[in-house]
């Protein structure tokens, strides 16, 4: 199974070939790499993944690739965890709990 990178810092102007070309001049086969763009207005976020090709180390790219400049900025990498779905996350589900007479007790 191939192994997938998460690339934070990037440059606004880094196309998914110049993150391809970046991560296979510093000695790791590429088999695809994406910039991730906003979906409503198309520019970049600032990161992107990097699928590397079968048989390539992931702890060796990621000591070889963390910290490298790339257009006057220092890149972040790690290894891609798997996207969460749907709209779960840390901050629970009960967002307007106490607001309101709705469900409140009261003495009669």
């Amino acid at each position: 199974m191939a192994s997938k990178l998460f690339v934070g810092n990037l440059p606004r102007t880094v196309t998914d070939s110049d993150l391809a070309d970046f991560v296979s001049k510093a000695g790791f086969q590429v088999a695809s790499a994406q910039v991730i763009r906003d979906k409503m207005t198309g520019d970049p976020k600032g990161f992107g993944f990097v699928e590397l090709a079968e048989g390539t180390d992931l702890q060796q790219a990621i000591g070889g690739l963390n910290g490298q400049m790339l257009q006057d900025r220092r890149l972040t990498v790690n290894e891609a965890r798997p996207q969460r779905t749907g709209f779960s996350d840390s901050r629970g589900g009960a967002g307007g709990r106490g607001r309101g007479s709705f469900g409140r007790k009261r003495d009669y």
